[in-house]
């Protein structure tokens, strides 16, 4: 199962009620399985030629007749490049509210970002019934609650005449060098990292600790680090064991792609920094002059 579709279930975990998850395509009965162990209801499962693979006409067929079946208070799913293709035309087709992209929950309350991921937006919804879609590591897959679950299949009706577009090739993103996402380790520069030639001192740390490394966005952007290194709003969303922040402000952009982390360690000059407000530990000081001690000290430590 996609860890965002694990999240996504975490997140209606967190929301509360009766929880029914659904699954469709061939890998269906696979996915079925997995959910067999997690604490949800039952599980729906939808399997037919028309949607072997993705292709959105089927999808919106399928979701628009389990949810006229069901009657769902909320259909929440993880914000993919298939949600927003589909699932805005689930939102006009039956006439209820789409609210994507979530970056936090807060009761009836969604936060999502607008004007380029400069500000925060709350949005709530006055309908009996709403489509959600979460921001990855909106929530953490590792709070799933485990339990039994049973599943179910549901029968659709689908006239090949409806499918309008065929999927060729399934989209793929480019090709990392690194897999920032499932990285347990990660060690992030920011802009406190002053110069291009001391970006070897985050990978030194990176290094002694098994670790990966990441960028805040000045970093990418003054072309000392590649793209695909990028965590925040424009880059990749993280919720890593430990998370080593050097030198990073902790910008609302920045910020939402790594809140997910389980422990933060923040090293910033600036006291005030917006980073220590979410960071478990945190040191106010030079990382040039703290970190080099750091690496030093834990060389010594494995050496002992």
């Amino acid at each position: 199962m996609h860890r965002m579709s694990k999240e996504a279930i975490a997140g209606a975990q967190k929301i509360g009620g009766s929880i029914t998850a659904l699954v469709i395509g061939d890998n269906a009965d696979t996915i079925s399985n997995e959910l067999s162990s997690i604490a949800i209801e039952k599980t729906l499962v939808v399997k037919h030629e028309l949607v072997s693979s993705y292709n959105p006409d089927g999808y919106t067929e399928i979701v628009t007749q389990v949810i006229e079946s069901t009657s769902p208070d909320m259909l929440v799913i993880g914000h993919t490049y298939q949600t927003r293709d589909f699932m805005p035309r689930v939102s006009a087709r039956i006439d209820i509210p789409f609210i994507p992209d979530i970056i936090e929950v807060e009761q009836d309350i969604y936060t999502k970002q607008v004007l380029n991921s400069k500000l925060n937006s709350s949005v709530s919804s006055l309908s009996d019934m709403k489509i959600l879609s979460f921001q990855s590591a909106c929530f953490s897959a590792e709070d799933i609650l485990t339990g039994r679950s049973s599943s179910q299949n549901f029968d659709v009706d689908l006239d090949p005449s409806i499918v309008r577009s065929i999927s060729e090739e399934p989209f793929q993103e480019s090709a990392a060098e690194v897999d920032l996402e499932s990285a347990e380790l990660i060690v992030s520069v920011g802009r406190g990292i002053e110069k291009e030639d001391n970006i070897p001192i985050a990978f030194t740390l990176a290094e002694v600790l098994g670790a990966e490394v990441s960028a805040s966005r000045p970093v990418i952007d003054s072309g000392w680090l590649p793209s695909f290194r990028q965590i925040g709003s424009s880059g990749s969303a993280v919720s890593p064991k430990l998370y080593f922040s050097l030198g990073i402000s902790g910008a609302i952009q920045h910020v939402v792609g790594m809140k997910g982390s389980k422990n933060i360690i923040a090293v910033n000059k600036d006291p005030d920094a917006p980073i220590f407000e979410i960071a478990d530990y945190a040191v106010v000081g030079d990382l040039l002059e703290i970190v080099p001690k750091l690496i030093e000290a834990l060389k010594t430590e494995k050496d002992l």
